[in-house]
């Protein structure tokens, strides 16, 4: 069976924050844990080594693999700043469009710095992505 890596934990969010490297690296994490917070509605958690999660949600798939994930997240890696914003939603990439400078990934928005992208538009993308996945899986 598979285990999955990353599982929500009790690693203290501030703790983490204050880890992060560069100092602008950690200054974006600290408001970007504000406008997480204040967005979604949920308490921050450590989820694996380095994703910082918002609520949570539990999948299965077609395969039988199943498990349970952060509604949305972020994670400061030093490259670069990790959103985790839930895609299948046509909506999410009429908002990507407006996001600001961002590269995309499989499931993952990338930004440099939060200078970079709009800020209302990455309020909206949180608040399509909870209720996005909500609905997709109602016992959210």
């Amino acid at each position: 069976m598979y285990d999955l890596k990353t599982k929500e934990n009790d690693n203290n969010v501030i703790e983490f924050i204050e880890a992060v490297d560069p100092k602008k690296r950690k200054e974006d994490a600290y408001r970007l844990l504000d406008i997480f917070t204040e967005t979604s509605g949920y308490p921050a958690r450590i989820w694996g080594a380095s994703i910082i999660g918002f609520g949570s949600y539990h999948y299965k798939y077609e395969s039988g693999h199943e498990g349970d994930a952060p509604l949305v997240g972020f994670s400061p890696r030093k490259a670069r700043i990790s959103l985790y914003l839930a895609a299948g939603d046509p909506s999410r990439d009429e908002l990507l469009n407006q996001l600001g400078k961002h590269k995309t990934g499989k499931a993952c928005v990338y930004i440099n710095k939060i200078d970079d992208i709009d800020i209302d538009v990455l309020m909206k993308l949180i608040i399509q992505s909870v209720n996005h996945l909500k609905k997709s899986y109602p016992h959210v």
